[in-house]
């Protein structure tokens, strides 16, 4: 119709998440530069943030010292205890959870050298 402007669907905005807070302990925080606590913004993307995305991330932009003692492959190395929201990464998809805006994600390790 003359006079109107014609409607083009908008491609889907990029994904963006607010990440609350990262913890890691039970030394996995020795890893970290010995910080704790992390408060974190995570990039838009396309897709939304899950877990493998988030520890590909973690590596490359928080680890500082032997990856191998946090990363297995694409997933944390068995000893470390993923904890969402509280709750077991395992009763959440573990990998596969997508990350909601201000969730919390705690590390713990229970690798002890002795």
């Amino acid at each position: 119709m003359p006079g109107t402007v014609g409607f083009w669907p908008a491609a889907e905005p990029p994904v963006c998440v607010v990440v609350h807070c990262f913890y890691f302990r039970g030394g996995a925080e020795l890893l970290f530069d010995g910080v704790k606590k992390h408060q974190v913004t995570l990039p838009c993307q396309p897709e939304p943030w899950d877990i493998r995305n988030l520890l590909k991330w973690i590596k490359q932009n928080l680890l500082k010292e032997r990856p191998e003692l946090f990363m297995q492959g694409e997933s944390v190395r068995p000893g470390i205890l993923v904890l969402i929201n509280d709750a077991d990464w395992e009763l959440m998809g573990e990998l596969d959870y997508k990350l909601q805006d201000q969730d919390n994600v705690l590390f713990i390790s229970t690798l002890h050298g002795g």
